[in-house]
């Protein structure tokens, strides 16, 4: 187990090594580069644009703006903003928890809603059930999360006024009830194609458990078919699906900034998309960082899982 978990850091440590360089490469390779929004600006002077540089440490060798901003991030010390000077760390963990809020509700109700909806379409194989939610994941895959964001915001929020448009809660702070109720439209339109995915890979999945010979001699044994069901073949068809779950996470980080930017949610995605559009390069690197530091902790987490509950993973080999 610890060879197996030393392997898995030693991987992800360099899969961020390898993100921050490309990151940070990109965004100086921009047309314009860091400065862009101050080379553009007529008020602003040569003088003024030079100072700036010194101040922001832009005028050193790119690799060595790299290696100092490295040792800040991996110290703590993330850099200022270019538009305030509020130190970057404050500003990005003090958005954190309005993403990690959205993006766990989502994904929690992706995932039983999803099993749910697979596990019914498997064991009613080809009934209007199956049918139905076909139909409905494809659906569902083809819609465009900020379309479907729109057109929640339209029909639940400006006609029927049930719910609010955005936000995390009203202005005069509002309590636990008023909280959900700004939560339902951003978790509903982020784990719309979630679920959908969910239950086509789990009815996929459990189809083929079910076919297996382990199951028919469960069956011949007289067992419950309701026991059958749970303890072994959906026991068995969730350990890949554990691992899917780790690899859904760049599109669920990816829904989060489209949803957050549709309803005003205070999170990471729409500072992310503020910072982008003022070139802000220190929250945007570390915008960066933290959501890849997410994928990748997703990722390794699913593999631990996985190890554990598929007894077919060695985990001195892993």
């Amino acid at each position: 187990m610890l060879r197996f978990l030393l392997n898995r850091l030693l991987q992800s440590v360099v899969l961020l090594l390898g993100v921050s360089v490309i990151g940070f490469a990109l965004m100086h390779l921009a047309p314009g580069g860091p400065m862009a929004l101050y080379t553009l600006n007529p008020t602003v002077t040569a003088q003024d644009i030079e100072r700036v540089k010194v101040l922001f440490g832009l005028d050193q060798p790119v690799y060595v703006q790299y290696l100092k901003w490295a040792g800040g991030m991996f110290t703590g010390n993330w850099g200022y903003s270019f538009f305030g000077g509020q130190q970057v760390r404050e500003i990005v963990l003090d958005r954190l928890p309005a993403t990690l809020e959205l993006m766990g509700t989502s994904l929690l109700l992706a995932l039983v809603i999803g099993v749910a909806i697979g596990v019914v379409s498997a064991v009613r194989h080809n009934s209007i059930v199956d049918y139905v939610s076909a139909v409905a994941a494809m659906i569902a895959l083809s819609l465009p999360t900020f379309w479907f964001g729109l057109l929640a915001i339209y029909l639940f929020a400006q006609t029927l006024h049930w719910l609010p448009a955005g936000g995390t809660a009203s202005t005069s702070g509002g309590d636990l009830f008023d909280r959900l109720r700004h939560l339902v439209l951003p978790v509903a339109v982020l784990s719309f194609v979630l679920v959908a995915q969910w239950s086509r890979y789990t009815r996929s999945s459990l189809l083929d458990i079910l076919g297996q010979d382990y199951i028919r001699t469960a069956r011949a044994k007289g067992l419950r078919p309701s026991r059958v069901l749970l303890n072994h073949a959906l026991r068995a068809a969730l350990a890949p699906l554990t691992t899917l779950a780790g690899l859904q996470l760049p599109l669920l980080v990816g829904g989060a900034l489209v949803t957050e930017t549709v309803f005003s949610w205070p999170g990471m995605g729409l500072l992310f998309v503020n910072a982008l559009g003022m070139r802000d390069y220190p929250v945007l690197m570390a915008i960066l960082m933290v959501g890849a530091f997410v994928v990748v902790l997703g990722n390794l987490l699913a593999d631990v899982v996985v190890a554990l509950v598929d007894p077919r993973v060695k985990l001195e080999h892993g």
